[in-house]
């Protein structure tokens, strides 16, 4: 698209232009989408159902399995719209809606990711003040306060982002908009949305992430302690799966947002932008609900009672 042309849609990007490899990606992006729903709304309906689970652990874990079949849905669907089809367009209110809830879900995500290592931190140890500290008042005023200032961080970006004039070119390399992909594209200076961004991942993410690491230092010495070993694994197994999902979110966000505008996109950052778009929501009801034992009988039992009322 020439310069003097101003863009009023974009292009989004498939992997491979081989019709067997889109037909792949789309089945592939299909069956993760589906079990990430099922796997969610599982959590969901078993930690609201089942009144033992009615604790500020189960709460944040409810509400982070409810986050992501919002925040994988933002991808997915719109991906396999275009994996098929010749037409990859997407129009510019289109993008401008992913984008905003794209960062609003990441934000709430990643709040809630360390909220939820702050209960592991009072649980395990202040056990004997949990109850007091995470009382049920303190963990919804927590959870909307993640929602309300996710609303005023996604709209300060995607207006910042969408009042650059774009007018070098509509194709955007990822398969969904993103804001350092939108960035390339736009035909006027950049600094100030690039600092803006920086500031914003110094404060928010390595906030978080100082935040996430702090609590998991206190809860390993503590654990370290423990005089069984028995009760050192079960601590482990709780924490190290928290983790394992924190590293993947923050580490491939960072290496693409903080990636310098003037970069040419690659296949890397296409592949990289699934680890934090798509990875933790479909890692977070496998990881939770496999390895605990809470939930496992949680499900047990509800199934049971399905199977009871099913019979004649």
């Amino acid at each position: 698209m020439p310069n003097s042309t101003t863009v009023t849609d974009f292009l989004l990007t498939r992997f491979s232009e081989v019709w067997e490899d889109r037909v792949l990606h789309t089945m592939l992006f299909l069956l993760i989408y589906l079990a990430t729903l099922m796997g969610n709304f599982l959590i969901v309906t078993v930690t609201t159902l089942d009144k033992k689970l009615h604790i500020p652990m189960f709460f944040f874990l409810r509400n982070l399995s409810a986050l992501d079949m919002c925040y994988i849905s933002v991808t997915i669907p719109k991906a396999c719209v275009i994996f098929l089809p010749e037409n990859t367009a997407i129009s510019m209110a289109g993008c401008a809606a992913q984008i905003f809830f794209l960062l609003w879900f990441a934000y709430i995500e990643l709040v809630l990711l360390t909220v939820m290592a702050w209960d592991r931190y009072v649980a395990i140890c202040q056990p004997l003040h949990y109850s007091v500290i995470m009382n049920p008042w303190l963990c919804v005023q927590m959870t909307l306060a993640a929602l309300l200032s996710g609303v005023g961080s996604a709209g300060f970006h995607t207006g910042n982002t969408f009042r650059l004039p774009f007018c070098q070119s509509n194709v955007v390399h990822p398969f969904f908009c993103d804001m350092p992909f939108l960035l390339k594209l736009s035909c006027s200076d950049t600094l100030s949305n690039e600092i803006s961004l920086f500031i914003f991942a110094v404060v928010i993410d390595g906030g978080c992430f100082a935040f996430i690491t702090m609590s998991y230092i206190h809860i390993f010495s503590t654990v370290l302690k423990f005089p069984t070993r028995g009760e050192r694994g079960k601590a482990f197994s709780t924490c190290v799966p928290h983790i394992l999902v924190v590293t993947i979110f923050l580490s491939s966000a960072v290496a693409v947002y903080m990636k310098p505008t003037s970069s040419s996109p690659t296949i890397q950052d296409m592949i990289t932008s699934v680890f934090y778009s798509i990875v933790p929501p479909f890692l977070n009801p496998i990881i939770y609900s496999l390895r605990n034992k809470q939930i496992k009988e949680a499900v047990r039992k509800m199934m049971s009672r399905k199977l009871y009322l099913g019979k004649p």
